[in-house]
């Protein structure tokens, strides 16, 4: 007899569960091979440091921050490449794929990579890749020195024919592997990465003001990764649904590392408000450099002031920033105050108002205190 609808629709359900539980072990099994392959490989003095935060929230900025130091080897977003392959997942299902590989990247085993992106060969398959001063300067591409602060666009033109291998091969040759990642949601995912002994890790987790990533996401396309999201959660895309899950999960890891961590951990974790470090760029690149052991200069300080304290009103950006990032960066963390309208900016503080009252930041009662740009809004922060 022929199936009833109902249950030929339990069976491809089924079936479909299947298929996508064999793929996440599949991938999830590989990592592990690689992983107890390279257990010790990694040399003990080698320091790991991953930046996490959530979209728009100047993690970039951030990366670049330890990107130009000539003692980094710095991948921005590589976790990407697992939920392009696997955009049928949910963002905490591919927290595992991504700690995985995360793990091997630390461990400069870059073939991990390989596993999410199809044909993969070269460097420029990588996802920003000319976003790293390491894949455009010796020893992956001898264009240009070591030293230099490298125009992402001279990157794209003389390095982008790297190999794999040879990626593998300059991540060595660095004291620090830092890897920045929008894509966590749960801090516990990435428990295991801190209590592993090949592993010297430290997160510093980097928040923003939910009003100023709600106007920044405005600007810029980002369904593809709000449609994961969304998905998830079965919603229809929105910005307000997304924002929504994202401060949640931004709380959630703050007072998992603030109350659950054993202290040997939390020792590893350190918060920064995107408004404390354009407030005070060099005061926090010393404190993030305490933290990851790295040593500063006054070039790599003197280019910090310089991409930080950019004039509006100039329009000549020529030897300055050949990154692509240089603007008035207390100006930026204020902008959403003149573009955003009061109703917008009520219903960002009532989606997040746990993650405003948490991180410190004021609420603004009318549009009178919105647009009064001498009002301060983010609140001293309490030390842990």
């Amino acid at each position: 007899a022929p199936l009833q609808p109902r249950k030929m629709l339990i069976r491809v359900n089924t079936c479909h569960i299947l298929i996508v539980s064999a793929l996440l072990l599949l991938f999830m099994f590989s990592s592990w091979r690689r992983h107890e392959w390279h257990q010790g490989v990694c040399a003990p003095n080698k320091t790991h440091v991953l930046i996490l935060s959530t979209w728009r929230s100047g993690s970039t900025f951030a990366g670049q921050l330890f990107n130009q130091n000539p003692d980094v080897f710095y991948l921005m977003e590589p976790a990407k490449h697992v939920w392009n392959r696997m955009p049928w997942g949910s963002p905490e299902l591919l927290q595992g794929p991504m700690r995985d590989l995360l793990h091997s990247v630390f461990l400069c085993d870059m073939t991990a990579l390989l596993s999410y992106i199809q044909h993969p060969s070269k460097v420029f398959h990588l996802f920003m890749w000319p976003m790293s001063r390491a894949l455009c300067s010796p020893p992956a591409c001898e264009a240009f020195s070591r030293s230099d602060i490298i125009d992402t666009e001279a990157c794209k033109a003389h390095c982008g024919h790297t190999s794999t291998e040879k990626i593998s091969e300059a991540c060595t040759t660095y004291s620090h592997v830092v890897v920045k990642t929008v894509r966590f949601f749960q801090l516990e995912a990435l428990y295991p990465l801190l209590t592993d002994p090949s592993l010297n890790l430290r997160i510093i987790h980097l928040v923003r003001d939910p009003r100023a990533v709600y106007a920044s996401r405005r600007t810029i396309s980002l369904f593809p990764d709000d449609l994961l999201i969304s998905n998830a959660i079965n919603a229809t895309p929105s910005t307000p649904v997304v924002m929504r899950k994202v401060c949640h999960s931004q709380v959630q890891m703050y007072l998992t590392a603030l109350y659950q961590m054993p202290p040997a951990l939390s020792r590893k974790y350190l918060l920064t408000r995107y408004e404390d470090l354009v407030r005070n760029p060099l005061g926090q690149l010393a404190e993030w450099y305490r933290f990851t052991g790295l040593t500063s200069s006054r070039r790599l300080e003197a280019w910090v002031y310089n991409i930080t304290h950019w004039s509006t009103r100039n329009t000549d950006r020529s030897g300055f920033d050949p990154l692509g990032i240089q603007k008035n960066a207390n100006a930026v963390s204020q902008a959403w105050r003149k573009h955003l309208d009061f109703q917008e900016v009520k219903e960002v503080q009532s989606i997040c108002q746990l993650a405003m009252e948490v991180f410190g930041y004021r609420q603004v009662e009318s549009e009178e205190e919105q647009r009064d740009l001498t009002l301060g809004l983010v609140l001293p922060r309490k030390r842990d």
